[in-house]
């Protein structure tokens, strides 16, 4: 039975290491985190923020993934979205999923990255 995921692979091109070391842990605000050893050979870095794990792999003949993505829950989904856009990140919003707030931003292989945090509704007496 699955029990939930441990971690997205996302692919980049040799040599974007320092430049998605930047993003995902300046503008993201996760961690880097060491891959094993016979891992750490094959190049790309892994990242953690919580629960949740990206693993970007370097991919000789890389191609950005534009439609596939991790979507990935926030809080304060405008301060977040304002902390992207500070670290020269481009945000698009998109109001097509009800009960949701989310907007995309691509990282800097060209990854489609989704965030996302559910709209509070007044519920109960009064609410």
């Amino acid at each position: 039975m699955l029990t939930a995921v441990d971690h997205v692979q996302l692919a980049a091109p040799p040599g974007s290491e320092d430049r998605l070391r930047r993003f995902y842990v300046d503008a993201l605000g996760m961690t880097e985190i060491p891959k094993p050893p016979a891992l750490a050979a094959r190049g790309g870095c892994w990242f953690r923020a919580g629960a949740v794990q990206l693993h970007l792999g370097i991919e000789d003949d890389f191609r950005p993934s534009r439609k596939a993505h991790p979507g990935l829950r926030v809080t304060d989904i405008e301060a977040y979205a304002a902390r992207l856009q500070s670290h020269g990140t481009p945000v698009t919003w998109d109001d097509d999923l009800p009960g949701h707030r989310r907007c995309y931003a691509l990282d800097p292989a060209g990854n489609r990255l989704e965030f996302l945090e559910p709209e509070v509704t007044p519920s109960g007496p009064g609410g």
